[in-house]
C-alpha cells in the first residue's frame, strides 16, 4: 500500500488543504453551525409568521425529549449497574486465568503549569493501586513554554517515585513547533515518540505489548483500573484494533466544589456512562487507553487540533478502514471538578471547558472528508457514524434552547390572533407536563450521584449531603448555559473560520487535600 494512502489522517483545518479539497472541507466545517442556526431560525421565523406551526413543533420536540430522556435513563441505569458490579470484581484474580505478564502500561501525564500537589497525587494513585508498578512506564510530559518550574516539578516526582516503576521519564515538548497547536495533543504525541526512543526500543519491548493511557494530569486511578484494562485488552475481539474507555468521575475535589461545579461534573460523567451503553456512538474522551502499535502506525495524536482525545479514534477508524472500535470498560477513573477560587471564576472556567469539549464538532468535517477519501470503509459504517455525530452535536445545541427558550416565542410574539386560540392556552401546560415528566430522570441522576460520590469528609456536615441531592434542580439552567450556548459558540466559530486554540483547564489542589478513596462497595 502506498505511503500516501492515508495522507489525510492528520488534516486539522480547511486552510491546510488546497483547491477542491479545501472548498469541500470548508463546507463540512460550516455544516454543524449551519444546521443549528437553521433549526433555531425556523422556530423564530415561524413564531412570527406561523405561530401555530411553531407551537406544534415545540410540542413535538417536547414529546421527543420525553422519550429520549427515558431511553437515556435506561442506558444510565444499566451502566451504573455495570460500574457497580465491576468495582467489586477481583480483576487480579480474573487475570490469573490469562497470560498477562508481558503487558506494559505506559501512562502519560501531560502538564503545563500544574503544581507538585496535583501531579504527585496522580502518580501516588498508581502506586496505591493493585497493579505492579514494575510493569508501568510513567511519562511526565512537560511543556517547554511552562518554563523551569515544570521541570522542577517533574524532577521532584522522579526523585520521590521514579525508582518504583519500570521507568519514569520526563519529556519536554518544544514550544512554537511549526505545524503544531500548543496543547495536549502535540504534547502527548511528542511524549509518546520520546518514550519509544528512550524506553521501548532500548529495552526491546514489542509495541503490541504496550497499552498507552493518555491521562489528564489530575487523573487518579481506582484500585484495579489497570487490571480491569488489561483483562479487557486480552479478551477483546480485536485487541490491537480497539481503544479502551473508562468512565470519568470528577470526584477528587467533589466535596469542596461549589454546587454548580458538582452538577456539571456529574452531568458530564453520566453522559459518558450513557455513551458506554451505546458503543456504536462511543469515541474516546479525556483519559483513555490505546495500543501503542496502533498509535505508532497512525502517527500518534493529532498535533494541530483542539479535540485530540476524540479525534484519535477517528484517526484510527480511518487508518484501519473502519475496522476500529472503542471498548467501554465500565470502570472509573477520578479527576477534578472544575473549580476556581471565585464563583464567577468557576462559571467562566466551566463555560470555557465545555466550549472546548463541544468544539469536538470539528470532528464532523474530518469524518466526512476522510470518508470521501477512503473508499475502503464500508458505506453503511460511513453513513451511521456520520449521522450519529451530526445528530449528536445538532441536538446538543438546539434541543435545550428550543424546549426552554425559543419554543416559547409564539406566546410572546404570536400576536392577538394566536393568543386567542385554544393552542395558546394549551401550549404552556402541555409543554410543562412533558418537561416535568422528563425531569423525573433527575431523581435517578441524584440517586446515582449519591452512590458514586466518595465518603463525606468529617469537616462537612450532613447538610452538604442534602445539597448534593437538591443541586439537580439546576440542570435545566445548566443545559442551556453550559451546553447549548457554548456548543453554539463553538459551532459558529468553526462556521466563520474563527478557530479555537487549546484552552488548558486550570488545576489547583489544596496542599492538605487528600484525594478521597473511592467507595468500592457500592
Amino acid at each position: 500500500m502506498a505511503e500516501n494512502t492515508y495522507w489525510y489522517l492528520h488534516v486539522g483545518r480547511a486552510g491546510e488543504l488546497s483547491g477542491r479539497d479545501r472548498v469541500i472541507y470548508r463546507l463540512f466545517e460550516i455544516l454543524p453551525g449551519a444546521l443549528s442556526l437553521a433549526t433555531l431560525g425556523i422556530f423564530v421565523v415561524l413564531s412570527f409568521v406561523k405561530p401555530v406551526f411553531a407551537a406544534y413543533l415545540t410540542i413535538i420536540f417536547s414529546i421527543y425529549w420525553l422519550f429520549k430522556t427515558f431511553y437515556l435513563s435506561i442506558h444510565l441505569r444499566h451502566n451504573f449497574k455495570r460500574v457497580r458490579h465491576n468495582l467489586v470484581i477481583d480483576w487480579n484474580e480474573r487475570l490469573e486465568t490469562l497470560k498477562y505478564g508481558h503487558i506494559v502500561q505506559m501512562v502519560i501525564f501531560p502538564f503545563y503549569q500544574e503544581g507538585y500537589d496535583v501531579l504527585s497525587q496522580s502518580v501516588r494513585g498508581l502506586l496505591e493501586s493493585r497493579s505492579d508498578p514494575k510493569a508501568m512506564v510513567i511519562v511526565l510530559a512537560a511543556e517547554e513554554r511552562a518554563g523551569r518550574s515544570a521541570l522542577e516539578v517533574a524532577a521532584r516526582i522522579e526523585r520521590e517515585f521514579g525508582a518504583r516503576f519500570l521507568a519514569c521519564i520526563t519529556t519536554r515538548h518544544p514550544a512554537e513547533t511549526p505545524g503544531e497547536m500548543p496543547g495536549k495533543g502535540s504534547n502527548i504525541s511528542f511524549a509518546a515518540e520520546e518514550t519509544r526512543v528512550r524506553v521501548l526500543d532500548p529495552r526491546g519491548i514489542p509495541y503490541e505489548h504496550v497499552l498507552v493511557s493518555a491521562f489528564d494530569v489530575d487523573t487518579v486511578v481506582y484500585p484495579q483500573y489497570f487490571s480491569c484494562l488489561t483483562w479487557n485488552f486480552l479478551t477483546a475481539e480485536r485487541p490491537l484494533r480497539s481503544s479502551y474507555q473508562p468512565v470519568p468521575l470528577y470526584n477528587n475535589n467533589i466535596w469542596e466544589a461549589p454546587m454548580l461545579a458538582r452538577v456539571m461534573a456529574y452531568s458530564s460523567s453520566f453522559w459518558q456512562m450513557i455513551q458506554q451503553e451505546r458503543p456504536e456512538k462511543l469515541a474516546t474522551f479525556s483519559s483513555h487507553s490505546v495500543p501503542f502499535s496502533a498509535l505508532y502506525e497512525a502517527g500518534y495524536w493529532q498535533k494541530n487540533i483542539v479535540s485530540e482525545d476524540s479525534r484519535i479514534f477517528w484517526n484510527l477508524f480511518a487508518r484501519y478502514d473502519g475496522e476500529y472500535e472503542v471498548v467501554p470498560i465500565a470502570y472509573p477513573v477520578s479527576m477534578d471538578a472544575n473549580v476556581a477560587p471565585t464563583f464567577f471564576g468557576t462559571v467562566r472556567n466551566i463555560y470555557l471547558q465545555h466550549r472546548r469539549w463541544t468544539y469536538g464538532a470539528e470532528n464532523i468535517a474530518y469524518i466526512l472528508f476522510a470518508f470521501l477519501k477512503n473508499p475502503r470503509i464500508p458505506f453503511r459504517k460511513k453513513v451511521r457514524a456520520a449521522l450519529f455525530q451530526i445528530e449528536g452535536f445538532w441536538s446538543l445545541v438546539t434541543h435545550p434552547l428550543i424546549l426552554l427558550a425559543v419554543g416559547w416565542l409564539p406566546l410572546f410574539i404570536g400576536g392577538d390572533a394566536f393568543n386567542a386560540t385554544v393552542l395558546s392556552y394549551s401550549l404552556p401546560s402541555v409543554a410543562r407536563t412533558f418537561l416535568a415528566v422528563a425531569m423525573l430522570g433527575l431523581v435517578a441522576s441524584a440517586a446515582f450521584s449519591m452512590y458514586l460520590v466518595p465518603k463525606r469528609p468529617p469537616e462537612y456536615t450532613r447538610f452538604r449531603s442534602v445539597v448534593l441531592v437538591a443541586q439537580w434542580v439546576l440542570v435545566p439552567l445548566t443545559m442551556v448555559v453550559f451546553s447549548s450556548i457554548p456548543g453554539l459558540d463553538a459551532q459558529l466559530r468553526l462556521m466563520f473560520g474563527r478557530y479555537l486554540g487549546f484552552w488548558v483547564t486550570p488545576k489547583s489542589r489544596k496542599a492538605t487535600l487528600r484525594v478521597p478513596k473511592p467507595a468500592v462497595s457500592l
